[in-house]
């Protein structure tokens, strides 16, 4: 795996020619990279320091629209600027690109350069911060389910979006044969990332035609998100470059099962795993089981930021490997929280409420909030619960719809004590927005149901 370069690295591979562009990005509300392309020998000599961007960019929709309603700007104030501070220990090879590396930013006001508190980046930053009171770091790992299909993004967009056609005509779960016949994308994906300094660990086929999984090792909290909003983005374009369209839709068909980013967290102290205790049942200690405790108890108030669009809700389906319930069980893929490596060094806890269109920051801050609250409120974990979850009528439910999600959002005491009533105030409107915007729209479904028989 290659290190992510230091500075003075790139500054010599630009006198040497071998890097000549430099992509300058920061991680916006949706999770996709924003930026700019530098001439690699303007930022080594001078825009390493800051850039700029206009402030939209961190209060849009996936449209690029410029919604009302926001607080940190708008028409009113007529969408002044933000600094782009690069992070210069986030250099790195685009291998995928020639000549090109990239810099994540962070994003900081025009005039303080305090850090803008609802960037992503800087409320994840802003959990680190909190456990690391405590004494922990988090380390976690993301995995990354998507869809390729056989046509080019252009060509399905062209076609508006129909007669979609997976790269693959069946089922492919952990299936190497039908596998091989995609590594043409897939090897591509797995090395230039490798490359690129992410720990990849492995791809699969996952349970549906065409759908992929790529796994990254668990690293610090923070490199995690890194990580999976640059795989992401670099699935996207490799896939562009092969001729083939990925996509991280939660759920683009109606009767095929959902693409998820199941989350898997674990908290260590001084080094050594502090989710761990041998003499404690599944090797779970009372840290861990109050951390669990706080996820599940607030679980509601943050599935926005786990599934923030309309189309998220659509994979909550039961039988689906998509959870319905807010509870806990061991090695059960039908729970919202699987614990994993029972009576091992390697216990921890994975969150399987996700979808494949959150955005890493955001959603890691909210679980480790919710696992402080849980930490410091010394809450009790209830007991796991066995057997098919989704059948359970004690169970609690996930949040069904946008709607329902935004209303725990905005009602959450405890996201506003842990973010900041700026930030849920931000993200409620995003929200907010997104289901308006759905709610203009006539969908093909209410046509196709009612233009002969209403």
């Amino acid at each position: 795996m290659t290190k992510p370069h230091d500075f003075e690295t790139l500054r010599t591979m630009v006198a040497s020619g071998e890097i000549d562009t430099v992509l300058v990005c920061f991680v916006d509300m949706q999770g996709r990279l924003m930026g700019k392309r530098f001439h690699a020998v303007n930022f080594v000599e001078t825009s390493f320091k800051e850039t700029h961007c206009c402030n939209y960019l961190l209060a849009t929709d996936l449209e690029m629209a410029t919604p009302s309603g926001y607080a940190s700007t708008g028409w009113q104030s007529g969408y002044g600027d933000y600094v782009m501070a690069p992070d210069l220990t986030t250099i790195r090879p685009l291998p995928w690109l020639e000549g090109t590396a990239m810099v994540l930013c962070d994003v900081l006001d025009h005039h303080t350069h305090e850090p803008i508190p609802h960037s992503p980046r800087a409320i994840l930053k802003k959990q680190i911060k909190r456990l690391e009171a405590h004494g922990l770091e988090a380390k976690m790992a993301t995995e990354l389910e998507f869809f390729l299909f056989t046509k080019t993004l252009d060509e399905i967009r062209k076609d508006d979006f129909r007669n979609l056609e997976p790269i693959s005509g069946y089922n492919q779960d952990y299936h190497i044969f039908q596998t091989t016949k995609e590594e043409g994308v897939m090897r591509p994906i797995r090395n230039h990332l490798f490359a690129a300094g992410l720990p990849i660990e492995n791809t699969k086929g996952e349970a549906e035609a065409g759908q992929e999984e790529l796994n990254i090792r668990y690293s610090p909290a923070l490199d995690c998100a890194d990580y999976h909003s640059i795989a992401k983005h670099a699935i996207k374009e490799i896939a562009w470059q092969h001729g083939h369209a990925a996509t991280f839709l939660p759920k683009w068909h109606k009767d095929r099962v959902g693409s998820s980013s199941h989350v898997h967290q674990s908290l260590w102290k001084n080094g050594e795993a502090a989710f761990f205790d041998k003499s404690q049942p599944h090797g779970m200690s009372k840290l861990m089981g109050h951390y669990m405790a706080g996820l599940i108890k607030y679980a509601p108030d943050y599935v926005y930021f786990l599934a923030p669009y309309v189309n998220s809700y659509k994979r909550f389906a039961k039988g689906t490997f998509a959870p319905t319930k807010t509870v806990w069980s061991v090695d059960n893929r039908t729970a919202g929280f699987r614990l994993c490596g029972e009576n091992t060094k390697g216990v921890r806890v994975e969150c399987r409420i996700g979808g494949s269109d959150l955005n890493p920051y955001l959603a890691q801050a909210a679980m480790l909030a919710a696992g402080i609250k849980g930490i410091e409120d010394v809450l009790a974990l209830p007991p796991a619960t066995t057997g098919d979850v989704y059948v359970d009528a004690q169970a609690a439910d996930i949040p069904q719809t946008l709607r329902a999600a935004t209303i725990t959002l905005r009602n959450s005491a405890f996201l506003r004590e842990a973010m900041g009533d700026d930030v849920v105030n931000h993200y409620t409107r995003a929200a907010e927005w997104e289901q308006e915007e759905f709610d203009r729209v006539v969908t093909d479904w209410e046509i196709a149901r009612g233009f002969e028989r209403a």
